[in-house]
């Protein structure tokens, strides 16, 4: 099977950059979904905008939205 290698931050370009930046001074880490979509800046900055749209707007608290992610994923059996 074919395995697309998720790109680093010394491989993207300036507004991937900045996307990358973002995530490491909120969570620490770039999850490699976006790392992947790098590759594709169009769909890194859609995706981006979507993951923020969910994640910081409405009622529920960031930390049971990130759970709730987590809990998704170990009932999926796929690596979070």
């Amino acid at each position: 099977m074919a395995k697309i290698t998720p790109l680093e931050t010394s491989e993207v370009d300036q507004q991937a950059k900045k996307i990358f930046d973002e995530f490491m001074e909120q969570r620490g880490n770039i999850p490699n979904m976006f790392k992947t979509l790098a590759y594709r800046p169009q769909l890194l900055e859609t995706a981006h905008a979507h993951f923020k749209a969910i994640l910081f707007t409405g009622t529920v608290d960031i930390k049971l939205k990130e759970m709730l992610a987590v809990r998704v994923s170990v009932m999926n059996e796929c690596a979070y």
